[in-house]
């Protein structure tokens, strides 16, 4: 007896049936063969020679982030960024000015601490009380300038004291220059110069070597 025979309309109609679940999970056989399976091998990488870092990778380098960008991605080819200087510009630029400054500064500092020493006081005092330095100066005997700038050393811990100024009165104005050493290390001072020249030259030497100074006290009223 002959098989049945589907008719076309039937096998329109069927559909494959997913295969079961534990079919599915069955690996695929795979047929043995002599030949080694090909493998990828990697891309070789040139010697990294000073030729080589400049001309691989193939790919152009990225420059780094300028002052101010918004980093949003780092690349492994990205060029290095610049090495900053030992001393930054700002620095460099502002740096003399800043010296300059100090030094006016020290400079006014120390001219400003001799300024308003014992030694200088003293001095002005004694030429205020003088009564030839009074004629050649005139009254109100003080420092000849606004700033005044006391030239020379005052060095009391060493016994050394060699100054000049610049003094004037009502009259005129003259330089004043003192100079005294010390004997011994617990002496007193020893007054080694002490004049007053006046400006068209003329010198007065206001130490007495034998000590016969002028005392303010003895008459101050000048009577």
């Amino acid at each position: 007896m002959p098989p049945p025979r589907l008719s076309q309309a039937l096998l329109l109609r069927y559909r494959p049936s997913p295969l079961p679940q534990c079919l599915r999970r069955i690996a695929p056989l795979r047929h043995a063969s002599t030949t080694p399976a090909s493998t990828v091998s990697p891309p070789t990488v040139p010697w990294k020679t000073p030729h080589s870092i400049t001309s691989w990778p193939p790919e152009n380098l990225i420059p780094p982030p300028k002052a101010g960008e918004v980093l949003h991605e780092r690349k492994p080819n990205r060029d290095l960024p610049p090495i900053p200087p030992f001393i930054p510009t700002e620095i460099q630029r502002t740096f003399p000015i800043f010296v300059l400054a100090m030094a006016i500064s020290i400079f006014a500092f120390f001219n400003y601490q001799k300024q308003e020493s014992s030694v200088v006081t003293s001095t002005l005092y004694a030429l205020r009380t003088n009564p030839a330095v009074r004629n050649e100066l005139g009254d109100e005997i003080y420092f000849a300038s606004k700033y005044p700038w006391i030239k020379g050393e005052i060095n009391q811990v060493h016994g050394r004291i060699n100054i000049s100024f610049w003094v004037k009165g009502t009259r005129d104005q003259g330089e004043v220059r003192l100079r005294c050493r010390r004997r011994g290390r617990g002496g007193y001072f020893v007054t080694q110069e002490y004049s007053l020249t006046m400006e068209d030259g003329r010198v007065m030497q206001l130490y007495d070597p034998e000590g016969n100074a002028v005392d303010p006290f003895q008459d101050p009223l000048g009577g």
